[in-house]
């Protein structure tokens, strides 16, 4: 068997085992409940998507309890949880927000059965993300000039300069 063949069938294998915890941790073949890399490869990308635990488990293949089981226990896998459920929140906030600004097309069908095309504007949705957000615009709109940094900068200079001298002129009594 040359090189190549016997790396291909090691990582074949590898693939194959997975370990097993108890009293006496143990490697062995894996069966369908266990988690694979590839299982949960596709249940942090369907967290990602979809931002729903148990569409995640449905996609990968593994039960809800499982997951939860192996959020808890699994430091990696929590944190790698984490984060695809705040890309997910970011994303579906993202698209709330287009969706607030643009607005988005509805057709309207008539009593005599033509069609209109208008443009609808969820106002709920642009209102909380409003006030999701107003603190932070308040800041941008609070942020002091650049010439008035530059006079704040100065007077603080000054302030701890006469601290400085104060504590000097204290240390030497």
């Amino acid at each position: 068997m040359t090189q190549r063949k016997a790396g291909r069938r090691k990582a074949a294998l590898a693939d194959e085992l997975v370990l097993r915890g108890g009293a006496k941790p143990k490697v062995g073949k894996a069966n369908k409940r266990d988690w694979t890399k590839e299982k949960e490869e596709i249940y942090v990308n369907a967290l990602a998507e979809t931002c729903n635990f148990t569409r995640a488990a449905e996609a990968a293949g593994v039960s809800t309890s499982s997951a939860w089981k192996r959020r808890k226990t699994n430091a990696a896998f929590r944190a790698i949880c984490r984060e695809a459920v705040a890309a997910g929140y970011q994303r579906l906030e993202l698209a709330l927000l287009d969706r607030a600004l643009n607005g988005s097309e509805k057709i309207v069908t008539r009593k005599d059965g033509s069609e209109e095309r208008v443009r609808e504007y969820p106002n709920a949705v642009a209102l909380t993300l409003l006030r999701l957000h107003r603190e932070t615009a308040a800041e941008v709109e609070n942020e002091p000039e650049p010439e008035d940094v530059d006079e704040l900068r100065e007077r603080l200079i000054n302030k701890l300069e006469r601290l400085r001298k104060r504590f000097e002129a204290e240390d030497k009594e």
